[in-house]
Order: structure tokens, then C-alpha cells, then sequence
């Protein structure tokens, strides 16, 4: 707690004036052009990765990044729908009009360690029924084998749960009508911790590979 409580000094001190104008017109609203997804492990920090300021990610964080499938069109048969996530999605493309929507997986994550291992603490009904909602992935993964097949397998595990995610999100009837449309774009994307890289989904070559190297590739 008490790097936090000198996080804030440090802010207020040192950070506050020369974002003050900044934040002074967010209060007014924002207009993010991206609804992020990602877990809720403290070492995945979006805003540093991605180099982003105030406004300009609409954020949703949880515990494995999931995105529960719509209650009404989801194919998987989820026994435990979450409004929250749901929500999340809807005001982001409904009331927010955001363009893009990424979901961003992790190495070492601890919820699809849990998945593979069937390790949870004791005394978490909550956790449990959350984490129902990866069965698809694992699933998905027994299908998949050969996506990344060099990576350990909670990290495979981890990068077919990302694109099980875009699959839920298409179950959404704003996002499929958004996507037909042409005015929304889903991305799959993964940190890689040890190499402090990020890596995204590549549809032609069907493998995860660095997001650096594609944007210079694409120039």
C-alpha cells in the first residue's frame, strides 16, 4: 500500500500539471476508438504497452480476459451468462462506437493454469462458476494442437482462449451487425511477459507472431 499511497503523492506533485488540461476536456467525455480486454494479472499494464494516454482505451479487465457468450446467440452452452462483460461490450460499441476491439491474452496466466491443472483455492464458488466459462477454450485447444506448439501448454492454452474470446464476441448481436457492416474490427492479441512483447493473432499464417514485426512489415 505504501507505494501506492506515494504513486499518488508522486501524481498530484510531479504528473497532475501537465494533465490537467488533459483531463479537464475528458470530463467534458470521451470517445475511445478501442474496447481493450484483458486479465486482471497485475503484471499486464496495457496503457504502458500500448503507449496510450487517458481516453483513449475503454477497458475491460477480469480475471482469464473472458467474454462470456451472448446469453441469447452463444453456441457454447455457458450455464452461467455474465452481465458484466456483456454490459462492458454493449455500452463500448453501442454507446461509445468504438471501432476496435482487442483481446489480449497473457503468458503464465494464472486462470488458465487453474483450467489445466483444476487448482483453485478452496471456498470460491464465485471463482469456480467464472471459470466454467473456459471450457470452450480447452476444448478449442484439443482441436487446435498445433498453434504454437513450441510454447508450454498453459500458454497454448492461453493463446486458443484469446481467439475462443473473438468467437463469444461475435455471438453479440451489436458486434455482428457492427462486423457485417464493416465498422468494427476484432483483434487477438498476447503479452508475452519474459520478452516484455506483444504478440497478435496472424489470420494467414493462423499463429500468434510479433505485432512489431507485422506493422513493419505492413510499413
Amino acid at each position: 500500500m505504501k507505494k501506492l499511497l506515494d504513486g499518488i503523492r508522486d501524481f498530484h506533485d510531479r504528473v497532475r500539471p501537465s494533465y490537467r488540461e488533459r483531463f479537464a476536456h475528458l470530463a467534458l467525455g470521451h470517445s475511445p476508438d478501442c474496447l481493450f480486454i484483458a486479465c486482471a494479472d497485475s503484471r499486464v499494464v496495457p496503457n504502458l504497452f500500448a503507449s496510450t494516454d487517458p481516453g483513449d482505451l475503454f477497458v475491460l479487465r477480469n480475471v482469464g480476459n473472458i467474454v462470456p457468450p451472448d446469453d441469447a446467440g452463444a453456441a457454447s452452452g455457458a450455464a452461467h451468462p455474465d452481465d458484466s462483460a456483456g454490459a462492458a461490450v454493449e455500452f463500448a460499441i453501442l454507446g461509445l462506437a468504438v471501432r476496435d476491439i482487442v483481446v489480449c491474452g497473457h503468458s503464465s496466466c494464472g486462470a488458465m493454469r487453474a483450467v489445466l491443472c483444476d487448482e483453485r483455492p478452496a471456498n470460491a464458488p464465485n471463482l469456480d462458476r467464472w471459470l466454467q466459462h473456459t471450457e470452450p477454450s480447452r476444448a478449442r485447444l484439443e482441436r487446435e494442437p498445433a498453434l504454437s506448439p513450441l510454447l508450454p501448454q498453459v500458454d497454448r492454452l492461453s493463446q486458443a482462449h484469446v481467439l475462443q474470446q473473438l468467437d463469444h464476441l461475435r455471438s453479440y448481436p451489436a458486434v455482428a451487425e457492427r462486423l457485417a457492416a464493416g465498422k468494427l474490427n476484432l483483434h487477438g492479441w498476447w503479452f508475452d511477459l519474459s520478452n516484455a512483447e506483444v504478440l497478435a493473432f496472424d489470420g494467414e499464417t493462423r499463429a500468434f507472431s510479433s505485432l512489431a514485426e507485422q506493422l513493419a512489415r505492413r510499413g
